[in-house]
């Protein structure tokens, strides 16, 4: 193992009552790519699907409220919300619309200019499609963007 990086993949699980509409949803409609599957038996099984790069967001309390506001029109989140990097937030929003996901509210432009849209989605889990329309290198150019060390 490596010292420096002893967490080695962040693996969100999702208690879905279907099942099976779930991993359609995720797996066939998002196109998140199945990595493995388990099955003991019953309804014992769980899927396990690849979402690319994982990272953990850590937001204090005024920044989701700041984000519930521009995502959703202050339209208040679950504590956890997953939140997907994809390439056409607008044409993605359709899909999982039409997949069954209600749409809570449209793309749009956030001020750190990536092009979001939020969804309740099977599995009882709110979501957000962000799709970035600038380099992350850039981004510590716009207003606001500084790690606390540089803030002090």
């Amino acid at each position: 193992m490596d010292e420096n990086k002893p967490v080695l993949q962040l693996r969100v699980v999702v208690e879905a009552e279907d099942f099976d509409a779930a991993v359609r949803f995720y797996r066939d409609v998002l196109g998140l790519p199945e990595r493995i599957a388990y099955a003991q038996g019953g309804d014992d099984r769980v899927s396990i699907l690849e979402a690319g790069r994982a990272t953990l967001e850590i937001a204090s309390p005024g920044h989701k409220k700041v984000i519930d506001e521009i995502e959703a029109g202050g339209q208040e989140s679950q504590r956890i919300r997953l939140a997907f990097e994809v390439t056409d937030s607008e044409g993605m929003t359709r899909r999982l619309e039409s997949a069954g996901a209600r749409v809570v509210a449209e793309p749009v432009l956030t001020p750190w200019q990536s092009l979001n849209s939020r969804l309740d989605a099977p599995g009882d889990l709110q979501i957000t499609l962000f799709q970035e329309t600038m380099a992350e290198e850039q981004l510590p150019q716009l207003e606001g963007f500084a790690t606390d060390a540089e803030r002090d």
